[in-house]
């Protein structure tokens, strides 16, 4: 009975004297030394702080425009007989091209009437003088006093002589409706629009087309008007632009000059207008090799010459925040200062009287940069910095300089 009670229970035994055993084993065995945990320095690049002399160029944009254009508007009435080739949209052509004409057989004939009526007007104009002569004639002998100007036949020859000047005016009329069938070009350009076809009735005021002038072109450049205090003159700005564009798969440039200021702010924007003028955009007179024309309607890039300004530090955009940036001395320690940003553009940012010359300024910027942190500048040799835990021991927290 007791053999078969010991023989069920030695299986409990044995799991007794095994979790005995384990746990006296992990009573004795000795607690792992914990090593500090080093913490990373920041790696930062730097450049060097260098005072410059530098024109603070101003960043535009804007469109391409004529600085002419014209409606072509008939001046007479009638239908079209013949429209030039070249009287199209994107045409070119020259003052004085014939554009189109209009069926002129009404005003030739006007002409031809109106020189008739002249010619009888002219000849009895001749005879109201012969006849004005042979009354004087007749009153030579008149001795009652001045003889009457109605026997000298004075008033009938004003009436004469005014028939012939409206006949005259009437023949300049006929002439310049004449020629007014025929519409030319007023300068040199490139047809904008067509709004008539061949054989169309048009009237007293039709809208023929637009032409647009080629020799000079104009583009509104807004800036802001802080900005007009960057300009050698404000009142006459007369100063180098430089356009841009990208055509034809390849960057573009035109140099141009600011002629006005537009003198007002606008409503909308708070912009202040500068308008540039750029001539012969489309090359029509000096063509070089590998050159585009700028074609109106173009939206280009402008960069305006500004003021010439001593001591500006010139850094990338990125690099100051806030306008803050981080400083490294020679401790590799870093100093966040506070500058003074006069300009900015897309890539830099312009700074005065804000950092010397020699200081180091870092390039890299991380999340939580702040004075005093200790960073590595890349090229340079720096000690690690260790940072122990609370339960670390006293050799430890020894090694890693603290007290």
């Amino acid at each position: 009975m007791i053999k078969t009670l010991l023989r069920r229970l030695s299986p409990f035994f044995i799991l007794l004297l095994f979790i005995v055993g384990a746990g006296l084993l992990m009573k004795t065995k000795e607690t792992p030394e914990q090593k500090p945990e080093e913490m990373p320095i920041p790696i930062v690049d730097v450049t060097q702080v260098e005072q410059q002399t530098v024109s603070l160029n101003l960043p535009s944009y804007g469109v391409v425009t004529p600085k002419y254009k014209t409606q072509l508007v008939t001046e007479v009435q009638g239908r079209m007989l013949t429209i030039s080739p070249q009287f199209v949209a994107g045409g070119i052509v020259k003052k004085g091209d014939q554009l189109a004409q209009i069926e002129p057989s009404d005003y030739e004939a006007d002409l031809m009437q109106a020189e008739a009526t002249l010619a009888q007007a002219t000849a009895a104009l001749n005879e109201e003088i012969a006849r004005g002569e042979v009354a004087k004639i007749e009153f030579k002998g008149y001795d009652k006093g001045l003889p009457p100007e109605l026997g000298l036949r004075i008033p009938q020859l004003k009436k004469e002589q005014a028939n012939v000047k409206y006949a005259q005016a009437a023949l300049a009329r006929a002439q310049r409706n004449l020629e007014r069938t025929v519409i030319r070009a007023p300068f040199d350009g490139i047809i904008k629009a067509r709004n008539v076809d061949l054989g169309q009735y048009v009237t007293l005021g039709t809208n023929l087309g637009e032409l647009y002038d080629t020799r000079i072109a104009e583009i509104r450049l807004p800036i802001s008007n802080d900005d007009l205090a960057y300009l050698e003159s404000v009142d006459n700005p007369d100063t180098q632009v430089t356009l841009s564009a990208s055509l034809a798969g390849k960057e573009n440039t035109w140099i141009g000059n600011i002629i006005r200021s537009e003198g007002v702010i606008d409503a909308d924007n708070r912009m202040v207008y500068l308008v540039a003028e750029i001539k012969d955009p489309y090359l029509r007179e000096h063509k070089t090799q590998g050159s585009l024309p700028l074609k109106y309607g173009s939206f280009v890039n402008a960069v305006i010459k500004g003021r010439t300004v001593d001591g500006i530090v010139k850094l990338p955009r990125h690099v100051v925040r806030n306008e803050h940036v981080a400083l490294v001395n020679n401790n590799n320690i870093v100093e966040m200062r506070h500058v003074n940003v006069v300009r900015s553009d897309l890539e830099n940012v312009f700074i005065k009287d804000s950092l010397k010359t020699g200081e180091r300024v870092a390039i890299t910027h991380f999340n939580n940069m702040a004075n005093g942190q200790l960073v590595k500048v890349i090229g340079e040799e720096t000690k690690p910095v260790q940072t122990p835990k609370e339960d670390a021991p006293e050799s430890s927290l020894a090694a890693t300089g603290v007290k």
